[in-house]
């Protein structure tokens, strides 16, 4: 009779999981804010648990399931695909998952079909954000391009990222491009997995 290995310990989200199940189309998305959160989370890189980052400083609320994609890393090969942008921003591959059904857990792993994506420059750094939908939603599920999504969805997202670090006052340092569909969102996957390798990889020669 065969026993299932469990593991000790709690896994590292960004380090513990994989990728997913049939990288690039359908990876692993680790939620870490809902869109009902009024604070920014993020996950600490050195326990895993999810941390208050800071409280969000204007009314916007997070229009997707907002979170990244475990053992990827934003670094060098992440930075070459934007023009203009002068490094990665050194964080795991942010991911937004579109559900249909209201979703108000954090700290959850879904499986996400990746249908494009954000070119997000913060300020000289690459921060992408990648856009999914869940696996099997029934609203949703069907949908393989950007394109396919109502336009509104993706203004919406947009808008968000380019409007939720503004302060009164200050220059608006960041600029987001024209959304991009699978095949340049799975480059961008494979350069961040590729990035996380570089930086990372022993991690997993540990295991």
């Amino acid at each position: 009779m065969s026993k299932t290995k469990f593991s000790r310990w709690r896994p590292h989200p960004w380090h513990g999981i994989a990728a997913g199940p049939d990288v690039p189309r359908i990876v692993t998305a680790y939620i870490e804010i809902s869109p009902f959160d009024q604070m920014k989370y993020e996950i600490d890189k050195d326990s895993g648990y999810l941390c208050v980052d800071r409280p969000q400083p204007t009314s916007a609320q997070q229009p997707t399931l907002y979170g990244f994609i475990p053992r990827t890393y934003c670094g060098d090969r992440v930075r070459d695909l934007m023009p203009g942008a002068e490094c990665g921003d050194g964080d795991p591959l942010d991911i937004c998952v579109i559900s249909e059904r209201a979703i108000d857990r954090t700290e959850i792993l879904m499986k996400a079909k990746v249908v494009g994506g954000l070119p997000m420059n913060d300020g000289g750094e690459a921060d992408d954000k990648i856009i999914a939908v869940l696996v099997d939603d029934p609203a949703f599920g069907h949908v393989n391009e950007i394109s396919e999504l109502p336009p509104i969805m993706i203004h919406r997202i947009a808008h968000y990222f380019r409007t939720y670090k503004m302060v009164p006052g200050k220059e608006n340092k960041v600029t987001i491009g024209e959304p991009y569909g699978f095949d340049r969102a799975a480059e961008v996957i494979a350069a961040s997995m590729a990035d996380y390798d570089q930086d990372y990889g022993h991690l997993q020669e540990q295991e």
